[in-house]
């Protein structure tokens, strides 16, 4: 086998490699896109259900928000994969506490 064979072999390797690495990086694209979508969605039907809680706002945008991640997460077969991070709220400072354990004379 001569030097170009060699080459050309390696040449093929590199490019091979180069495709699969491709691949990869355009399927965690899509993922990432997808989990934005989402989130989008989710984040809007928060605010409509804050909207309706807090405002007096209509149900109907509630709805909407609901068919339109509905739909999201019925294609695909996402259903169910929604992940909910619920943070606890920090907790509330006592009025008769200092906001600081300092004094004066630390200073």
């Amino acid at each position: 086998m001569g030097l170009m064979d060699k080459l050309k072999v390696q040449a093929e390797q590199v490019a091979a490699r180069a495709q699969e690495g491709t691949a990869q990086v355009q399927a965690k694209l899509d993922q990432v896109q997808a989990q934005r979508a989402t989130d989008a969605l989710l984040r809007d039907l928060g605010a409509a259900y804050y909207a309706e809680q807090r405002h007096q706002g209509s149900h109907d945008p509630v709805v909407r928000a609901l068919e339109a991640l509905d739909a999201r997460l019925g294609q695909g077969g996402q259903a169910g994969q929604v992940e909910v991070k619920v943070e606890p709220a920090p907790p509330a400072a006592d009025p008769g506490t200092p906001a600081a354990d300092f004094k004066l004379d630390d200073l």
